[in-house]
């Protein structure tokens, strides 16, 4: 997971370094840094549909380590690109490597650990928002140390590259039950799991429509420089991380670990677009990423509960409807920011948990 969280959060670091090294005397438009990041996540898109169906016929071990293996070959592409042509290309790839690692690291958890995915889930994914901290920082201090882009690229390398080599080491458990896995065309038919990838939207909307606009709000609305909104996100994932490997305590009913998180995520989210202390306010804000932490595993767990023979394709289905909330999310907040102004984006993007708490209690007594 903190491989995955290489490909997608190096690059933010570095949209100014990036406009100014590929841009010549102009420096590239926003529009072209936010091609970027848009071929970034089409990358991660097309791993998970990809993998998904491939991986519950081939097994998870060879997508594991292709993930890793195109991440290092697209840092390597990222460190040496000589235009922004290859430099948008090497950012699909990237973004390739991620989806695929992605989409087979959660069924590949809970197949390992099936008497307690909730735990599991959360520990895993409590690495990707360690990872994101570390890749942040990482590059923040490469930065300084005047390594600039290629050698940040270059620094990274190992990680996923040595991940490919101790992971062909490794046998890597059936992705579904002994019975065989259920055809996702079953799956759709089932009400159950209908709500689930509705909920997995809403968790998705919850995450992004804070995280993608957490360090604008804190400098454009709120007030702060520009260093206070970058640290604010770096809180944001660090808070994310804590409350995942909390909630991988176990031990509590999951269903009301995942109603708990709505209500007070809801709450948090009105808090910071209307407190009146801007410090109260972005302190509201990064609370979410603790409160928040846990729905998209945790969820996830109790998919996998319901549906033991699921199997990759089901968790790439789930994968799907969380990654379409995070765009869908944002971009409202967007266009509610430019009709009225970010504290209304915000308290827009409240509506995400709050309607996520109803749909949590119809799964849980359904």
């Amino acid at each position: 997971m903190m491989s995955v969280a290489i490909g997608i959060n190096l690059l933010p670091v570095f949209l100014t370094t990036l406009g100014a090294l590929y841009g010549g005397a102009a420096g590239l438009t926003q529009e072209q840094l936010g091609r970027l990041g848009a071929l970034v996540f089409g990358g991660i898109v097309t791993g998970i549909l990809f993998t998904g169906p491939l991986a519950d016929r081939l097994g998870a071990k060879p997508f594991a380590i292709l993930g890793n293996l195109i991440i290092a070959a697209s840092l390597l592409a990222m460190a040496f690109s000589p235009g922004y042509a290859s430099l948008g290309l090497a950012a699909f790839c990237i973004g390739l490597g991620a989806g695929t690692l992605d989409m087979v690291l959660s069924p590949v958890v809970s197949a390992l650990h099936p008497g307690r995915r909730a735990v599991a889930l959360n520990w895993l994914h409590a690495f990707y928002s360690v990872g994101a901290v570390l890749t942040v920082l990482a590059g923040t201090l490469a930065l300084r140390a005047g390594l600039g882009w290629r050698g940040s690229c270059l620094l990274l390398l190992p990680l996923p590259f040595g991940l490919a080599a101790v992971l062909a080491l490794r046998e890597f458990p059936p992705l579904s039950a002994a019975g065989g896995r259920t055809p996702l065309r079953t799956l759709f038919q089932d009400r159950w799991f209908g709500l689930a990838l509705a909920g997995l939207f809403l968790v998705g909307a919850t995450e992004l429509g804070m995280a993608q606009w957490l360090a604008a709000y804190a400098e454009e609305s709120l007030g702060f420089p520009k260093w206070i909104g970058g640290a604010a996100l770096l809180l944001f994932s660090a808070a994310m991380a804590l409350g995942r490997m909390l909630a991988g305590v176990g031990g509590t009913n999951p269903f009301k670990v995942m109603a708990w998180s709505c209500a007070t995520s809801g709450l948090l989210f009105l808090l910071g677009a209307f407190f009146p202390v801007p410090v109260v306010a972005l302190t509201c804000c990064i609370a979410v990423g603790f409160t928040a932490s846990c729905l998209w595993p945790t969820l996830l767990a109790v998919t996998a509960n319901r549906h033991p023979e699921g199997g990759a394709s089901m968790f790439g289905a789930l994968a799907a409807c969380g990654n379409a909330g995070g765009i869908f999310m944002p971009w409202v907040v967007g266009w509610v920011a430019d009709r009225h102004n970010l504290h209304w984006g915000l308290a827009l993007a409240s509506l995400a948990p709050i309607l996520l708490l109803p749909l949590v209690r119809v799964l849980r007594f359904s």
